[in-house]
């Protein structure tokens, strides 16, 4: 008869197993949800279908960020409030865009006990904002999105993807180098949503999927590298 040798394992003060630490949420989400999460932020925001667009926006703020309900509905409206300063051309207020995410920051560092200056991370944040519009406007603004979309990214978008992963190394307490797939993939998906509001806004659009896609590979290029006790 075979015998199992069993390890006893360690335990802590009086005889009791050492508790496991959790993984803070906003290092744990699922890269799926969040993804689809943001494309149906994203579509229904170009498409002005604004109570879809809220009801996406307050799901994407609670699962990716991992907020009690309370705190969700307040940091959504702090991220809505910031996108409505930015989003004026050319009369717009990138330094009230700042004090709300500086004020959105501060309630997550609280939260999750990051350290963190929200001050920072909301200046990285409405940074990565800047880059983006002036791609948007660019002379490379009108080249759709094809199968060396991601070659191009690295060409030409590396301003972009710079200051999104400048924002993500900042926020989750990492190496830039560790969340350059994340960023990346990210741009990719703002390459697709850009040629997607620019042919129309067209719901049967391949585009659609192709942008759900690449902010799925985004989130779960983050979570790579941001999950950890």
């Amino acid at each position: 008869m075979l015998l199992r040798v069993v390890t006893p394992r360690r335990r802590g003060r009086r005889g009791r197993r050492p508790r496991r630490r959790a993984v803070k949420p906003h290092r744990a989400f699922d890269p799926r949800r969040v993804g689809t999460l943001e494309t149906e932020a994203w579509v229904t925001y170009y498409r002005h279908e604004w109570f879809a667009f809220l009801r996406a926006a307050v799901s994407l703020t609670h699962h990716t960020f991992g907020l009690p309900w309370p705190q969700t509905l307040y940091g959504a409206w702090l991220v809505l409030r910031a996108n409505q300063l930015w989003a004026p051309v050319p009369d717009n207020d990138p330094d009230g865009a700042r004090r709300a995410m500086a004020k959105f920051y501060s309630m997550v560092a609280r939260r999750h006990r990051e350290t963190i200056d929200p001050a920072r991370a909301a200046t990285l944040e409405v940074e990565w904002w800047r880059v983006h519009r002036e791609h948007q406007r660019g002379p490379d603004a009108e080249h759709r999105p094809g199968s060396d979309a991601h070659e191009r990214i690295l060409a030409e978008e590396q301003p972009l993807v710079d200051a999104l992963a400048a924002l993500y190394a900042y926020t989750y307490g990492t190496d830039s180098s560790a969340v350059r797939v994340a960023a990346e993939q990210r741009a990719l998906a703002m390459r697709y949503s850009d040629q997607w509001v620019s042919d129309g806004c067209d719901l049967e659009s391949p585009l659609v999927p192709l942008e759900r896609e690449a902010l799925v590979r985004s989130y779960a290029g983050l979570l790579a590298a941001v999950y950890r006790t």
